[in-house]
């Protein structure tokens, strides 16, 4: 019986070491120790953020400073070595558009500066124009008859007073430990728990089933059009809303009318500050009379216009050259800020991680290739226009060559947050890789592996036509409280250490993919996703980034 447990125990052992050796990663602690050395005491990620900002932000697809920041990116990565650096074109995408100068006051009853900013692809102001404010609420087709010959030669209120909130926690933060620990736990089974996170949008239930969100997004989106359509016929000069609630002259806002060529260029649009706006609305509701002016000069650059995303490389040596490890974030921004946290970083930190690896001069079997994306905001269309061209197109899921030599797609878009971890996004089968590559910057917080999908960014263009794509886990700082949107996205909202740590991170991922024997397991393909288009059937799950 002895013997015969001593047999037992021996299979066992020779059944496990080859699990041990499968589970165990050749992490090579010399190059991550360089590629430290690299990120923390040479760093140029602070470089990258100046030029992507200060000097070319914001950068909103189609627009002049857009195609200027691809400009640099393109210099600044040959300089880097890198080759095949390109600006590669995707469209059409539609109107370009930009803001030439804005000037926006309280006339009466006494003058005061407003702050805000013009939305994205409306039109401008021919010169100064001064008005009454009205409020205008319109929710359904019947409010239309309301206003109609009510509005001629005024400033148009589409929302009620806000309610600024008194603030009594910080507006940045750090995840804590418990926190890491609960998101390392897998969520309760059901038919959702893998798919992205539901964004919370105004108006539209969070608690809706997928095909309600779309259902409502759709009527509201259909409203708003024929309402911006209905206050230009009428004879407004300006509409004027707070954007989403914020605070301490913080303005969230993004666009006011259509990229798309096909449809009208709406009416000169603003975002306030929710306090500012909540100022005017008060007067008005005392009957005290009120005049603003607007000075609004946006212009609209080209009708039919495509976008690119930017494209470099660093070859691979040896047999597996044809294999491809991608890294990147998406380019373009929002216009009220500078585009810093979202998403210059992470542009910025992927431009820094190719920058240490071609510094190091370290051979990878694998080549490595760098993709900033335009379009992300107006809903991913510059990597889905890639892995659609490059790997597969989701609608029909029938893969190019190509797809079967991407090893792996490594993204970064959720702030100036340090990286804490990696969504797996459902594929448990990379758990212990990660982990391994995660061990030697454990000290620096970053320890985290979680099942749980992340959405509303670039890294999902990749896992929709199963491909293994991934998004970091970072520090949430100030982004939804501050910058994401909003006219605070600007260089001072930016961490240096924690976009260094993140370049370091990020490098050494996309090293180990680069050099590992194997390219990273994959989930099984995807059944076919025809597209559901906006007129008839369902709309496309909208993005946080929307």
């Amino acid at each position: 019986m002895l013997q015969t447990r001593y047999a037992r125990l021996a299979l066992v052992a020779a059944v496990a070491v080859p699990l041990l050796v499968i589970a165990a990663e050749n992490v090579d602690l010399l190059v991550v120790n360089r590629i430290k050395t690299e990120a923390f005491d040479h760093s140029k990620v602070m470089d990258h953020m100046f030029y992507l900002t200060d000097v070319n932000g914001p950068r909103l697809t189609g627009s002049p400073n857009y195609k200027a920041a691809g400009d640099w990116a393109v210099a600044r990565l040959k300089e880097y070595g890198l080759v095949n650096v390109r600006e590669e074109k995707w469209g059409p995408f539609g109107r370009g558009w930009t803001n030439k100068h804005f000037e926006a006051a309280l006339v009466e009853p006494q003058y005061a500066p407003l702050i805000g900013f013009p939305l994205a692809w409306t039109a401008g102001t021919d010169g100064t124009v001064t008005g009454e404010p009205v409020l205008v609420n319109i929710r359904t087709e019947a409010d239309f008859d309301k206003y109609k010959g009510k509005l001629k030669g005024k400033i148009v209120m589409t929302q009620p007073a806000s309610t600024v909130a008194f603030v009594t926690t910080a507006p940045g933060r750090r995840y804590s430990n418990d926190e890491l620990a609960a998101e390392a736990e897998a969520p309760m089974p059901g038919p959702s728990a893998l798919g992205p996170r539901r964004p919370n949008l105004p108006g539209i239930d969070p608690n809706a089933s997928p095909e309600e969100r779309r259902k409502a997004m759709d009527e509201r989106r259909k409203l708003q059009e024929k309402t911006a359509e209905f206050l230009k016929s009428e004879g407004a000069l300006v509409q004027l809303s707070y954007g989403y609630t914020g605070d301490g002259g913080t303005v969230f806002a993004s666009s006011g009318g259509p990229y798309d060529p096909k449809k009208p260029v709406a009416l000169a649009a603003v975002a306030l500050t929710p306090e500012h706006y909540n100022r005017i609305s008060r007067l008005m509701q005392h009957n005290i009379p009120v005049k603003l002016s607007f000075n609004i000069q946006n212009q609209i650059i080209d009708e039919n216009q495509d976008s690119f995303n930017i494209v470099g490389d660093i070859p691979g040596v040896g047999a597996k050259k044809d294999e491809i490890v991608m890294l990147g974030g998406h380019f373009d921004s929002w216009h009220g800020g500078t585009g810093a946290t979202d998403n210059a970083a992470g542009s910025a930190v992927a431009m820094e991680a190719v920058r240490i690896l071609k510094s190091l001069n370290v051979n990878m079997d694998r080549t490595v290739r760098v993709a900033l994306w335009g379009g992300e905001e107006e809903g991913l269309l510059g990597s889905k226009a890639y892995v659609k061209e490059h790997f597969a197109d989701p609608e029909v899921m029938k893969p190019t060559s190509d797809h079967a030599k991407l090893a792996g797609y490594f993204n970064l878009d959720n702030g100036t947050g340090k990286i804490r971890g990696v969504y797996l996004q459902g594929n448990d089968m990379v758990r212990p890789i990660f982990t391994s590559w995660l061990e030697p910057f454990k000290d620096l917080g970053a320890s985290t592996s979680t099942i749980r999908n992340t959405g509303g960014t670039d890294h999902l263009s990749f896992d929709a036509v199963g491909l293994p794509g991934f998004q970091f886990i970072q520090d949430p700082m100030e982004y939804s409280t501050r910058t994401h949107h909003s006219n605070m996205d600007v260089y001072d909202h930016v961490q240096a250490g924690d976009l260094m740590q993140a370049s370091a991170i990020m490098a050494s991922f996309v090293y180990n993919t680069a050099t590992r024997p194997e390219m990273l397991p994959r989930k099984p393909l995807p059944k076919p996703q025809p597209r559901r288009n906006r007129e008839g059937g369902a709309a496309p799950t909208p993005t946080a980034e929307q």
